[in-house]
């Protein structure tokens, strides 16, 4: 006789497959290896090789689980969940997925939301589709524990990695120790294969070192008139915030023209102008002259320039084409192609990539010859279709309450450079 009938006769039966799976909480990993090598979890105090510790990471899984990789899950929080440069980064690299939870800022402090539980989600859906045997997990969080139980449940071996604790403090939840099938410990010798520890001056850390012709026109003096316009300029603030009066500036149409909290001495577009041209006055007055080695090329011209007129907008630059003008349907499609697989969202780089663009589709070098002849000033249109594509990478953000000056000036910064490149090969003589 044959045996009892299948009550679901058309029931697939899903076979678990043999290949492991990393589930990386980049909070617990990034903030463990600044802990360790800078003694402090500010992940500003590290500078990290992605691509180095993914191979690291895939290459330690496949050893330890002795099954092929799958797939490397990186969780993450980012402002309003807007991928930055580190996410565009890693989310192109071959077997990495990106998981973005929201980054707010409370009491002072930047704090992830939603991160477990997206963790959580993953690791249980993971187990349930039977997608894989083994689940490496980097994390220290205890509310992943119902994740992991329900994983072991599945017939999934759970693998716990730590990072070395500091001073020999204790990362890890003890529960999650405690159910883990097996644990590792990434030590200090394999953290420093792909993270290292930026030096540091002093007792507090440094911010980033800004790059050179960055740190030009930050640090160039400016003239006794501009500073005395600075001062006024904030004290006419301070009297519109006494009246009630809001007088925010629109950040994406001029966002240059009221320098942001905290970015004291930071020179305006008007005292940029002033240092670039000091006029007659320079020879009576050699403090007011420019700085000879400074390198004043990313402003834009709006605040500064007086207009007049009804146009609104002077007449040598209201001829230079947009990117937009100059852009295809097919062109705009091959654009964001390479914004979301090749661009790394680095603001320099954002910059040079816009500048890219707009040179390669004039459709006559003497827009460029113009544009090369009014440094430092960027026209206002161009100016802000460079800022909103800048946007699209998470740059300009608010960050600690204050708008990023440093990545505006580097986003300028980026496209004076490529026309300068671009417009010292069209000037070159013929055989150099």
């Amino acid at each position: 006789m044959s045996g009892p009938a299948d009550p679901l006769p058309n029931r697939k039966r899903v076979e678990r497959v043999d290949r492991c799976v990393v589930l990386v909480d980049a909070g617990y990993l990034l903030g463990a290896a600044a802990s360790l090598l800078a003694g402090e979890p500010a992940r500003s105090r590290i500078t990290v090789d992605h691509a180095a510790l993914i191979q690291g990471l895939r290459e330690r899984a496949e050893a330890d689980t002795e099954q092929p990789l799958l797939r490397i899950y990186w969780f993450d929080g980012a402002p309003d969940r807007v991928p930055q440069p580190e996410h565009r980064r890693l989310r192109v690299m071959p077997r990495v997925t990106v998981r973005l939870g929201a980054l707010t800022r409370s009491d002072g402090r930047w704090a992830q939301k939603g991160v477990d539980a997206a963790m959580h989600a993953e690791l249980t859906e993971l187990a349930r589709n039977r997608a894989c045997s083994d689940v490496v997990l980097v994390t220290g969080d205890g509310d992943l524990l119902p994740g992991l139980m329900s994983a072991k449940e599945h017939g999934v071996a759970v693998h716990l990695w730590a990072v070395q604790a500091a001073d020999g403090d204790y990362n890890q939840s003890e529960d999650l120790v405690a159910e883990a099938d097996e644990r590792r410990v990434l030590d200090r010798a394999w953290i420093t294969k792909a993270v290292r520890a930026k030096e540091t001056a002093g007792v507090c850390a440094p911010s980033p070192v800004p790059r050179p012709e960055i740190a030009a026109i930050l640090s160039a003096p400016l003239p006794e008139a501009a500073l005395a316009a600075s001062a006024e300029r904030a004290s006419e603030a301070q009297a519109a915030a006494a009246r009630g009066g809001t007088g925010a500036p629109d950040a994406e149409a001029a966002p240059e023209a009221q320098p942001a909290p905290g970015h004291k001495g930071v020179p305006t577009p008007k005292d940029l102008a002033s240092l670039r041209a000091p006029g007659p006055q320079a020879a009576q007055h050699p403090a007011q002259a420019p700085a000879p080695n400074a390198t004043l090329r990313w402003s834009s011209d709006k605040g500064w320039l007086e207009r007049g007129g009804a146009l609104g907008e002077p007449a040598e630059t209201a001829s230079l084409p947009t990117l937009a003008q100059l852009t295809s349907a097919e062109q705009r499609w091959a654009d964001r192609e390479e914004d979301i697989t090749t661009v790394g969202g680095d603001p320099f780089e954002v910059g040079q990539v816009f500048a890219r663009r707009w040179m390669e589709r004039l459709p006559e070098t003497a827009h460029l010859q113009k544009l090369s002849t009014m440094y430092p000033r960027v026209p206002h249109r161009i100016d802000g279709e460079l800022l909103r594509y800048a946007a699209r990478f998470g740059l300009l953000a608010h960050k600690d309450d204050q708008i990023d000056e440093h990545d505006r000036y580097a986003i300028r910064a980026g496209f004076w450079r490529e026309i300068d490149v671009r417009a010292a090969t069209e000037h070159a003589p013929a055989g150099e």
